[in-house]
């Protein structure tokens, strides 16, 4: 399986492809992007293989990332979506887990907030998961007002295997 295509008002979300790779690489090596992703930017042996996981998601899990890409422009603004990453975080154990990235130029436009609600309404289509986690670090007040609108809830303040990161959820809307 690969990730459907879906457009929103602004947004194509779309499975990533090879030619997203130098756009990707350069937005994780970006410290801005990676300051609360990790705290450090990437390098692009790193970024290869988060990217190439990326893309494996869809096969073998029936979900995963996508990339992210303006309408208007045809310009690469960031990627993200759902996954399991096996991160040896108990709270995070048999749950389908959302992440988003984007890059500095498509911040504070509504792009996170677009994006999600339409990953999110499709994971709601398309998963029986009951509920879909996402892990936000505290500084992070942003990522916090995107799930927040998406319907997340914190539900603990700290993941302990994860240092200062809160955990959030969000419960399957049936259609």
């Amino acid at each position: 399986m690969i990730a459907p295509v879906i457009e929103t008002d602004r947004l194509l979300l779309r499975p990533l492809r090879l030619g997203d790779w130098e756009a990707y690489a350069a937005a994780w090596a970006d410290p801005e992007l990676t300051r609360y992703i990790g705290g450090e930017p990437r390098d692009r042996a790193t970024s290869w293989s988060k990217f190439l996981m990326a893309a494996g998601l869809w096969p073998i899990l029936g979900f995963g990332y996508w990339t992210f890409e303006e309408r208007a422009t045809g310009a690469f603004v960031g990627n993200g979506g759902l996954a399991s990453f096996e991160r040896g975080v108990s709270a995070l154990e048999g749950h389908v887990e959302a992440g988003w990235a984007f890059v500095p130029a498509a911040w504070e436009k509504g792009y996170a907030t677009e994006a999600m609600a339409a990953v999110l309404a499709w994971a709601d289509a398309n998963l029986p998961a009951p509920e879909i986690r996402a892990i936000i670090d505290h500084g992070n007040s942003a990522s916090h007002r995107v799930a927040t609108k998406c319907g997340f809830q914190q539900i603990m303040p700290a993941v302990p295997e994860m240092g200062e990161v809160g955990l959030w959820r969000r419960e399957r809307v049936c259609q």
